[in-house]
């Protein structure tokens, strides 16, 4: 073989070699988390423990939340029993590492649907889609969102500090002032002490508290600013996500919608209408 061939030959093998280097980092090697969670016998998702309605320790010191009991539907389909699910409690910028990493097969933390987050991990299909909506008190004379409108720039309106905090307000009332406060909290201690007339926050956040407090305090009738919540799994796995989704859709739409549905009323207070029956409503 001449020198130049000889090149050429090296050439070749090396490009072969990357290329099956690159598979085996692109790929997960013997991704088959369907099966091993099976073996096992649990189920490891990652959440969070201090954000209500999702996640967060109750008196018992147990963990509660509408995400804890999407994972419990998730067990439950696997094994016949909700309650065979280990829950790793992480911080919102540990979902994905842990996701990638192997310590959780799942994540269920209220995390939103981004294109960017759709490069590093799979994303079931949504549970929840989230939005911003205003909150009032109960028997307040600005009352309801056509009475907050009709008020024009006598409105004031306490939010979250963020870049966005004006925008995001002036989407629903154009003339409202703003009042921006540094934590939550104060956002509700704003209107408690009627500083504000209404305050923005998460419509989950709203459906809840008006659920817990129904005296005290009023989902005003509008939301906007729609996001989609989803559970993640890692990237390369198809068996595991086909599970996932078949679960979360028949669990929304089919045999195990009471438990969505109960679940969703217990902690946004009001219950989802029943699936019609006939031709698939998804479809529609």
């Amino acid at each position: 073989m001449t020198e130049s061939g000889s090149s050429v030959l090296r050439g070749i093998k090396a490009l072969v070699a990357a290329i099956a280097g690159w598979f085996c980092i692109a790929l997960p090697a013997g991704a088959d988390t369907l099966n091993e969670v099976l073996s096992r016998g649990e189920l490891i998702v990652g959440t969070g423990s201090a954000n209500a309605p999702w996640h967060f320790k109750n008196e018992d010191d147990e963990l509660v939340g509408f995400d804890i009991e999407i994972a419990r539907i998730l067990a439950n389909g696997l094994f016949g029993d909700p309650d065979k699910v280990r829950f790793v409690t992480q911080a919102a910028d540990a979902r994905i590492p842990n996701l990638v990493t192997g310590k959780v097969d799942i994540v269920c933390q209220f995390m939103t649907v981004t294109a960017g987050r759709a490069q590093q991990v799979n994303f079931t299909r949504p549970y929840y889609r989230e939005g911003v909506g205003l909150i009032v008190l109960e028997g307040a004379e600005l009352g309801d969102y056509a009475a907050l409108q009709a008020a024009g720039d006598e409105v004031r309106v306490g939010v979250l500090q963020n870049v966005y905090a004006e925008k995001t307000v002036h989407k629903a009332l154009p003339e409202a002032k703003v009042d921006q406060y540094d934590s939550p909290n104060l956002v509700s201690q704003a209107l408690n002490a009627r500083r504000v007339d209404a305050a923005v926050m998460d419509a989950s956040t709203i459906r809840y508290l008006a659920a817990q407090n129904p005296d005290r305090y009023a989902y005003a009738g509008k939301a906007w600013g729609p996001q989609s919540y989803s559970c993640a799994v890692r990237r390369g796995d198809a068996d595991w996500l086909h599970y996932v989704d078949t679960a979360l859709r028949e669990a929304m739409l089919g045999v195990d919608f009471d438990a969505y549905a109960d679940a969703f009323e217990k902690w946004f207070g009001i219950r989802p209408d029943e699936p019609e029956i006939g031709f698939p409503q998804e479809y529609k």
